[in-house]
Parts: C-alpha cells; structure tokens; sequence
C-alpha cells in the first residue's frame, strides 16, 4: 500500500494545528484590546464561545470588571446634583456677570481719569483747540470752496480767529482797569446805603452787630493773610501754566484745521478691524454735532451777552461792557453760567446803583434766559444737539467736581457726542445684523413683506 495518503494526513493535521493556534492568538489579542489579562500574561486557551464571553472574569478584589451592579428594586430613588451653574439663580447670574462687567469698566475709567488727571493741562489744551477748530473749521472750508490754498486758508482763519479772542481779551481787561477806582467808590457808597438801610429796617440789625461783622471779616482776612501771599507766589506758576496752554491750543488748533482729515485717518488705523466701519461713520456725525454745538452756543452766548449789555448800560450800572463780556464767556457753562453771570450783574447793580436798580437788572436778565432757553436755544441748535435738561445738570455738576471750571465747560459738549454716537452705533450694528441674516424665501418671506394697511381687505 503506498505512503501517499498517510503522508497527507500528517500534513492536514499539521495545518489543522497551525488553524487552532492562529485561532487562540487572534482570541488573545480580542481579550487584550478589550481589557482582559495582557498577551504576556494571558495563557493560551481556545476562545471563549458566545454564551461564556458575557461572563467576564472577577477581578484580583473580586468585583466585576465590566460595570457596577445596578441597585436593588428596593432601594430609594436618589436624584442627582445639579450642576452649580444650574443651582444659581438666573437673576443671580446676570447680575454677577453685569457686576464683574461693571467693575471692569470702573476699574478702567479711574485709570483714565488717574492719566487725564496727570497730564491735565495737556488734555484741556487739546480739548480747548477742538472746540476752537469746530468754530473756525467753516471758514477754512469756505475758503477752500473759493480756490484759496489750504496752508493759506489755514493761516488766515487761525490769525483772523486768534486776533479776535485777543482783542477782547484785552478789551476787558482795560474796562476794568479803567473802571476799577470809580467802582471801588461806587462799591464803598452801596456798602454804606446798604448799612444805613439794614440799620431802619425791620430787621432790627443794630450797629454793634453791624461792626462785629465787620470785625469777623477783618479777622478772617488777617488770619489767611498766609494764604493770600502763598496764592499770590502761586501766582506765577498759574500763569506759566496759562501760557503753556496757550501755546499748546494754538499750535493743536494749526494742525486740526490743516491736517484735520490726516489725523482722523491715521486715528482710525488704531481701532480694531472689526470696529473701524461703525466708528468711521459715527466719527463725522459725531464732528458735525460738536460743530453745530459751537457754532450754537457763540450765537446764544453773543445773543445774551449784547442784550444783557444794553439793558444793564441803559440803567446805568458801570462797567457794562465788562460784564457783557463776563456774561458771553459764562454762557459756555449751560444752566449754571448763566445764572453766576446773572447773578454777578445783579450784584454789581445792587452795590452801586440801589436796589431799584438791581431789581431791574434781574428783570432784564429773566427775561433774556428765558428768550434764550425757549426760543434761541431750540431754533439755533435744534436737534443736532439735544440733550435732557437733567443730563445737563448732572454733567456740569460732575466735571466741576473733577476739573473745576475747565471740566464744566467741556462737560456737555461731551455728552452731546457721547449720546451721537451711541446713537448712531446702536443704529449701525442693528443694520448690520440685518445685513447678515439669511434671506427670507417661500411663505416666511411673504409672511416679513410689507404690506400696506389701506390695502387691506
């Protein structure tokens, strides 16, 4: 018989063997990728069939290794722990994160102001060249209109506007050079009427009253005389100060009105990307209402001041003209400007005309504010510039308080472009919104079409 078939035999038992081992290897490495004994550890065994693979085999604690046993059907119901974020109340929520919000912002103001408040003669000359450059910027571009240079233009409305202040600068200070002696009399005279008429009036002031308040005074004087001479040492300080300021509205007020579009530009390239289109439009809106408020409280204070100026000429109050003066500065300070130099005229009247007189110089003022403030003020600034009466107050209020007089002049101007260009910021990013929203199509878009109510059936 030949060896053929027993030759083959061994040979399909010999694969048969190889299929056995190959089958327990790729068992192995089953059981190691899904977390059973390491192949180096694991001992070579058949795999496990499909009712033996649900087991798994306990661990070196004796616990499963797959997962934890589910409670009995007895035990109570636990529900689980919110997250904090859910246990905090959602009023809560949103007042902590505008609080943080709120304190950023706090935290960033006071250090601006801390800056401003260091560099503070600095940022008034600034500021006061941009009031200037809203007031003279017309003409420059007026000129311009004409054919006339833009240096040259520049130049003659600077000096033009420069001479101007100048000269009346210098006119009020020779009014009350010249006036100052025959005043002091007039003021010593009303003093001793107005003694005279506190000692038969019903009051019942007596003359020893009368002098121990005279006394007090003479007493204050003398006890701050130190202080007197120290603000009068400061004095030279004040005015080198002054002078710097000056300079520096001067040389800004040069540059605005020549390089103005330049600055704006170069300003423009420090605002973030995606910011630049909304401040570049509100930028100009937010000039305009600057320009217009300017131009608006000139005409009103001059308004003012001419009127006021004659009635207290005509009753025969001395030093008309300075007060007129003194009355058109003031007006730059809505609300509380009026009534100081209001109030000043009144006091001069008193002191050297009487209190007939006085009386009078009051009516006449009344009665030009309230001209100014319910027909002036809204025919000549309108709606470019409006702000609440209360706002007014608060604002001159509060940069009184920080910048004393500088910072009462400069605080509703910047509160009229603050509110422009909130405004206009506000309108901008709405439409921005719109612009990104999908396009409405099919019966939403029928449904958002506008439709004219006279049409309706």
């Amino acid at each position: 018989m030949s060896r053929v078939p027993g030759w083959l035999g061994r040979v399909g038992a010999g694969i048969s063997k190889v299929g056995e081992r190959l089958d327990e290897r790729r068992a192995e490495a089953e059981r190691d990728r899904d977390g059973d004994l390491p192949h180096s550890h694991a001992p070579a065994r058949p795999a496990p069939s499909a009712g033996q693979a649900k087991e798994s085999e306990p661990a070196s604690d004796g616990a499963p290794q797959d997962q934890v046993p589910p409670p009995p059907a007895y035990a109570p119901a636990i529900a689980p722990r919110p997250e904090p974020v859910v246990a905090v109340p959602w009023g809560l929520r949103v007042a902590a994160e505008a609080g943080w919000r709120l304190l950023v912002l706090a935290g960033a103001l006071w250090v601006l102001m801390k800056v401003i408040s260091s560099v503070q003669l600095v940022v008034f000359a600034f500021v006061a060249a941009l009031l200037i450059t809203a007031l003279l910027q017309p003409t420059v571009a007026r000129l311009r209109r004409h054919g006339v240079p833009r240096g040259l233009a520049t130049a003659l409305t600077a000096i033009l506007g420069f001479v101007i202040m100048g000269l009346v600068g210098w006119f009020v200070v020779w009014q009350v050079q010249e006036n100052i002696d025959t005043l002091s009399d007039q003021v010593q005279d009303g003093i001793d009427e107005l003694r005279k008429w506190l000692l038969n009036s019903p009051f019942h002031v007596t003359e020893d009253q009368i002098n121990d308040i005279a006394k007090q005074l003479r007493d204050a004087i003398g006890a701050n005389t130190n202080a007197i001479t120290t603000a009068g040492l400061e004095g030279v300080t004040v005015i080198v100060e002054a002078m710097t300021g000056i300079l520096l509205t001067m040389f800004s007020t040069l540059f605005l009105l020549y390089d103005g579009r330049r600055i704006w530009d170069w300003t423009l390239k420090l605002v973030p990307a995606q910011a630049r289109p909304g401040i570049a439009g509100a930028g100009p809106r937010a000039w305009r209402t600057l320009t217009a408020y300017v131009r608006g409280t000139v005409i009103v204070a001059l308004i003012d001041a001419i009127f006021i100026g004659l009635g207290i000429y005509f009753l025969g109050v001395p030093m008309a003209v300075p007060l007129a003066v003194f009355i058109f500065l003031f007006a730059f300070i809505p609300l509380v400007g009026a009534v100081v130099s209001g109030a000043l005229a009144v006091v001069v009247a008193l002191v050297t005309q009487g209190v007939f007189t006085a009386v009078m110089v009051l009516a006449v003022v009344l009665a030009v504010q309230q001209i100014e403030g319910h027909i002036l003020q809204p025919f000549i600034l309108g709606r470019a510039v409006r702000v609440h009466p209360l706002a007014v107050v608060l604002a001159v209020a509060t940069g009184s308080m920080v910048s004393g007089i500088g910072g009462a002049v400069v605080a509703v101007p910047l509160v009229a472009v603050t509110n422009t260009v909130v405004g206009y910021l506000r309108s901008w990013s709405q439409e921005a919104a719109l612009r990104q929203s999908p396009v409405p199509h099919g019966a939403t878009a029928v449904s958002v079409a506008p439709v004219d109510p006279s049409t309706d059936d």
